[in-house]
Parts: structure tokens; sequence; C-alpha cells
């Protein structure tokens, strides 16, 4: 028997996720043929491998073993189907954020004669190019779910703890800080039931738990001036929810910022690269990246409101790398 390996993709993101909407939304597949193709094989093995309800998806112990195998199967499928090395180094943004933007100014002042091949991605794309071998470096949210589906070859480091801040048109009063409960809240992110729910919008999901209010989801506008025309459109007494590089571009063009009095959530942002990546390009990337952080001080804990907690995921990888 010959295996397909696009169904063994399908049902290691299925085992991934053990959810088969948010599964077929990973693939980019209806969930209809997401079934149909675990059913086939599941035929081909001639044993079950899922166990499915209206509300579960759980592995059988058989399940459990072929997982094991399957990971390991794809992950040499992925190094047999690498191209070749282009000279440079290949790296990539989510949206207009500023984070992997100063990295990559950095690192061509640095290495000016290296190329600098840049990518838009959100941070589980990034990872699947970055182990595909189609970027050399990525700057993402790590997650626990990305380490359950790539347990090996790959490394990460954090690099930058950004603030999330509220922002809209009324100043309140001059006010510098704002509750989460003041206003209606809004942020620019793909719902859960969405298609391209992504690490941003599992951290928002997060938050949303942790101060025990309900936002509403906006999706992804993708560039900045589509988010302020939003915000100034909106009726006053709506805030939303930003990074704070995003904040000061709002502040730049006169809208206030507040500094959230509740807890005062951090984005982690890491690096990422293949752990058999020995090329002096990634190299020196990294090693650029990580002298800018130290620089702007970008893992120091501060500039909220006083007295107010650091607040991450319970689960963040990234509470490792942080003095609480």
């Amino acid at each position: 028997m010959e295996l397909d390996l696009r169904l063994v993709r399908y049902f290691v993101a299925v085992a991934d996720e053990l959810h088969f909407g948010r599964a077929a939304a990973r693939l980019y597949v209806s969930q209809p043929a997401l079934s149909k193709q675990i059913r086939k094989l599941e035929d081909q093995l001639g044993e079950t491998l899922l166990v499915r309800d209206s509300r579960h998806v759980t592995l059988t112990a058989r399940g459990q073993h072929f997982l094991e195998h399957a990971r390991r199967l794809l992950a040499l499928a992925d190094t047999m189907s690498q191209p070749t090395r282009q000279e440079g180094v290949s790296i990539a943004h989510v949206f207009e954020l500023s984070t992997s933007r100063l990295v990559a100014d950095a690192f061509s002042r640095a290495e000016p004669d290296i190329e600098l091949r840049e990518h838009a991605m959100d941070s589980i794309t990034q990872l699947n190019a970055l182990m595909q071998g189609r970027l050399d470096v990525a700057i993402l949210r790590v997650t626990p779910r990305m380490s359950i589906a790539h347990p090996s070859g790959w490394r990460h480091r954090l690099l930058r703890l950004e603030p999330l801040v509220l922002v809209g048109t009324d100043a309140g009063d001059g006010a510098s800080t704002a509750s989460f409960h003041e206003r209606p809240l809004s942020v620019f992110a793909d719902p859960p039931d969405s298609g391209s729910y992504n690490a941003h919008g599992q951290y928002l999901t997060a938050l949303e738990q942790r101060v025990g209010l309900t936002m509403r989801w906006l999706g992804t506008p993708g560039a900045f001036s589509h988010c302020v025309a939003h915000v100034r459109r909106a009726p006053t007494s709506h805030r939303y929810l930003e990074f704070l590089s995003y904040a000061e571009k709002y502040v730049d063009v006169g809208l206030p910022m507040f500094w959230p009095t509740e807890i005062q959530p951090y984005y982690p942002w890491s690096l990422a690269w293949r752990s058999d990546d020995v090329a002096g390009t990634t190299t020196r990337l990294i090693e650029a990246a990580v002298g800018l952080a130290d620089e702007l001080g970008w893992l120091t804990l501060g500039g909220g409101a006083p007295h107010t907690p650091a607040w991450m995921p319970d689960d963040e990888p990234a509470w490792r790398d942080v003095a609480r």
C-alpha cells in the first residue's frame, strides 16, 4: 500500500486541532471534504484513527501510534522537498507591525551586502514556511500548539514583549489610563469561526476570558490606513485594542492612547529558525535581532499603568523566559 502524503497531512492537522472545522480552515478545504479524506485514509489502513461525535474528536490507540510515524514521515518529506538555498536571507512581516521591520532595517544597516528577501505572513504561516525552507528566520508568536505540530526541527528565542493598549477618538478627560470595561471594545482580528483564525486570535480569546468581556472582532484590515479610518468613523464611545507600535501611529495622527488599568497584556514575539540551519547569513540576522532587542529594551516589562500586573496566557511558552 502506498500512502498519500496529502491524506497524511490532513490527518496530522485534525490530530493537532482535535476539531474538524479548525483543521479544515488551516488546510483551506471544506469540512465535509476533510472528513471524506480522513475516512479514505482509514479505509486504506483498515483501522479507525479518530473517534468523532457531535462535540469531540479523539485519537484511538492506533491513531496515536500512526500520528507519531506520520510526523516523522512528513518531516522527512519536507526536508527532501526543500529548494536549493538561494543567496541572501529571507524573513517575513506580520502586516505593518514594527518588530520585524525594525529587525530587517537593523540587519540591512549592519550587512548591506547581503540580500534580504521579505514576505508578509501571519505567525502560523511563517512557521510552516520556515519548516519547508521558504523562510530562514521567522518573527512570530510561538504557541503551545505549534510545538505539538512541530516537535523538532526548529529553535526559537523570545525577542520582544510588546504591550497591548487602548485607542479611540475620545481623550477621556485627558487620562492616560482606561479600563477594559469602560467602553465597548473592538479588535482588528479574525474571529474563531473564521477561516483565518490564527495565533493572534488565540491570544485574544484567552484575553477575553481573563478580563471577562466579549470584544467585537472586526477582521484583519491589513493596513494601518484602514484601521485609523475605521476608528475615526466609529462613535466616540468605542475603543480599540492595539499593539503599542500601532497605537503610537494613532497618536501621531492626533488620536489618544490609554494604558489598561486591570492588567497589562504583553504580546510575545519570538525569533525562530531551523535547527539544522548553519548558514552564516541566518546567524548574522539572529545576532542583529538580539542586539536590537537589547538596545531597545524589548524584553523589559514596564511602561503601563503603575502597579498593573503583566499578563500573557497561562500556557504561553514565553513565560519561561520572563521573571514574573
